[in-house]
C-alpha cells in the first residue's frame, strides 16, 4: 500500500512540473476532493504498477496513504470525464522527445474484449452503433478476433506520437488518411498492411511522407526491403509487447466504449510516462519500463 502512495506522490510531481491547465469544469456543487491532476496521476500509478482493476486498487490503499481520496465509483467517473485531459498530459511528455524527429513507424494490434466464441451474445461496448465493436482478422496470428484495433505511430526510440482506435474490421490502410494531418516531411515504415501506391503517393504531395513498405513476393519489380528497414519496424512491435506484458492492455474489465479507451489510453500514458521519467530525470534506457520510478 505505502508502494502506491510513493510512486503516486512521484507521479504528480511529474505531472505539476508540465503546468498544464485542465479544461474540465465540474458542475455545481461541492468542490472536488481531488484535483484533475491528481486523479490522472492515480490512475496513471495503477496502471504502471499494473492495478488494471479499481476495485483491486481501492482495496490496497485507503484515505491514511493519500488523505483526499476520492471513493471508487466518483473516481471511475472524474476519470472518464478526464479522457480529453489525459490525452493532452501524453501528448505533452511525448513532446520531449518527438521534436526532432523524422522517421516514424506505424502499425496495429488488436484489441480482444472477450473471446471470439462469446461475439454473438456479448453486450460489452454495445450501447452506441457508431462505437460498438466488431469482428476482425488479425494476420499475424492467424486467428479472427472480436472488439477493436489499437493503430500507432511512434518514433524510433520507441515513444508514441499519435493512437487511434477503430472497429476490428477497418483495414490498417484507412490510418494513412489520418496520418498525413497528424505528421510531415518525414519517413514513415510500415508492414504490408499499409502497402498501395495511390496511398503513398498521396502521402508524399500532400505532407511529403515517404511511405516505406516491404513488397509482397509476387509484385512485379520484386526487392527485398533493406534490412536496416525491417530491424527499425521491429521498435513498434516491440512497444506493442510491452503493452500486453507490464500494461496488460489487452485484458478488459470496461462494460462501455467510454471507460474502454479511458482505460486503453491511460496505460499508453503510464507508458510515456515511465520513459519520460526515465530519460529526464533518471538519466537511464527509456524503454527500461519494469524498473522502479523513485
Amino acid at each position: 500500500m505505502s508502494n502506491i502512495a510513493i510512486n503516486y506522490q512521484k507521479v504528480l510531481e511529474v505531472l505539476s512540473s508540465l503546468n498544464i491547465e485542465t479544461t474540465h469544469r465540474p458542475k455545481v456543487g461541492r468542490p472536488p476532493k481531488m484535483s484533475d491532476i491528481e486523479v490522472v496521476a492515480l490512475s496513471l500509478t495503477a496502471e504502471y504498477m499494473s492495478i488494471d482493476s479499481e476495485n483491486n486498487l481501492f482495496e490496497n490503499i485507503d484515505d491514511t496513504h493519500i488523505k483526499n481520496l476520492l471513493e471508487r465509483s466518483q473516481f471511475n467517473k472524474r476519470r472518464r470525464a478526464l479522457f480529453g485531459f489525459n490525452e493532452v498530459v501524453r501528448q505533452r511528455l511525448a513532446a520531449f522527445f518527438l521534436e526532432f524527429e523524422n522517421c516514424f513507424l506505424i502499425d496495429s494490434m488488436p484489441l480482444e474484449i472477450c473471446k471470439f466464441a462469446r461475439h454473438l451474445r456479448i453486450k460489452i461496448c454495445r450501447e452506441d452503433f457508431a462505437t460498438a465493436p466488431e469482428k476482425g482478422y488479425c494476420a499475424s496470428q492467424g486467428s479472427w478476433f472480436f472488439g477493436y484495433k489499437l493503430h500507432g505511430v511512434c518514433s524510433l526510440s520507441g515513444v508514441f506520437h499519435s493512437l487511434d482506435i477503430t472497429k476490428a474490421n477497418v483495414h490498417d490502410i484507412h490510418m494513412l488518411k489520418d496520418v498525413k494531418y497528424q505528421i510531415s516531411d518525414c519517413l514513415l515504415l510500415g508492414d504490408k498492411g499499409y502497402l498501395s501506391s495511390n496511398q503513398q503517393l498521396d502521402l508524399f504531395e500532400t505532407a511529403k511522407i515517404k511511405l516505406e513498405t516491404p513488397m509482397r513476393r509476387n509484385q512485379k519489380g520484386y526487392k527485398k526491403q533493406p534490412y536496416v528497414f525491417r530491424k527499425s519496424r521491429k521498435r513498434i512491435e516491440t512497444l506493442f509487447s510491452q503493452l500486453c506484458d507490464q500494461f496488460m492492455i489487452r485484458r478488459n474489465y470496461a462494460k462501455s466504449f467510454e471507460g474502454f479507451k479511458t482505460r486503453i489510453l491511460a496505460k499508453i500514458t503510464a507508458l510515456t510516462m515511465v520513459q519520460y521519467i526515465n530519460k529526464f530525470i533518471f538519466d537511464r534506457p527509456i524503454n527500461n519500463i519494469k524498473i522502479k520510478i523513485t
